[in-house]
């Protein structure tokens, strides 16, 4: 699963990655936590003349015939095996597919007392795009909840170690398909939910200070000293 993410990267960076007209105003975010406000980027306009926005939205995604919104809360994450069949996910996946915009994510690693917590993120540190999808709740009074999740996948060979699932990491290449929902064939962006290539990604064991939400700095990130 995912459940914890980081997005350190300066606006510029984030801009440059997902052909963002506008720099976004994103503070660093160093422990990304399930049901807070995360930066999604998604595709606007008619396919020919479309653009990329960045939004921010809740995760952990509330379908649109959810009676509470409370059950975004268990579904921040979706499989890629079965998001194709669920019903709480397959209309976005044909009709509102994001990447949810990252530079790391953290996982945890079973053994002795406690578990091991673990920083993913690229040998060059630069910021890359989750798999995702959205969706619009309607609430009383004409109020609105827009949410999103995080696709997952098997493990790669780096993370398999640690742990036997990963976020889907989009290649850039492959940012205009993903993004392009015009295409509602399954068969086209469906191969795209796969696991990234591990000699791209790098794993550091970090301190316990991430296990808690409530702290969001650079000292989450730091990697364990060796001794």
């Amino acid at each position: 699963m995912c459940g914890r993410f980081t997005l350190r990267a300066p606006a510029s960076l984030i801009a440059e990655q997902f052909s963002l007209f506008d720099l976004p105003s994103l503070p660093p975010r160093y422990n990304i936590a399930p049901t807070q406000t995360v930066a999604v980027v998604r595709q606007v306009g008619e396919p020919g003349g479309a653009a990329r926005e960045l939004v921010n939205l809740r995760w952990g995604l509330i379908p649109h015939w959810a009676k509470d919104p409370a059950i975004g809360n268990k579904m921040i994450n979706a499989r890629s095996e079965s998001v194709a069949e669920k019903p709480a996910y397959r209309t976005a996946l044909r009709r509102r597919r994001c990447l949810v915009a990252a530079d790391g994510f953290y996982e945890w690693q079973p053994g002795g007392r406690r578990k091991q917590p673990y920083f993913i993120h690229m040998k060059d540190d630069k910021p890359f795009g989750f798999a995702g999808l959205w969706e619009t709740w309607e609430g009383p009074e004409n109020s609105y909840i827009e949410s999103c999740t995080i696709i997952t996948t098997d493990a790669n060979a780096l993370m398999a170690p640690i742990h036997d699932r990963m976020p889907v990491i989009v290649e850039p290449t492959d940012y205009d398909l993903w993004l392009d929902t015009s295409i509602q064939d399954p068969t086209r962006f469906l191969p795209l939910l796969r696991p990234y290539q591990a000699g791209l990604l790098v794993a550091e064991p970090v301190g316990t200070r991430v296990n808690s939400p409530a702290n969001d700095d650079a000292a989450c990130t730091a990697p364990l000293k060796e001794g």
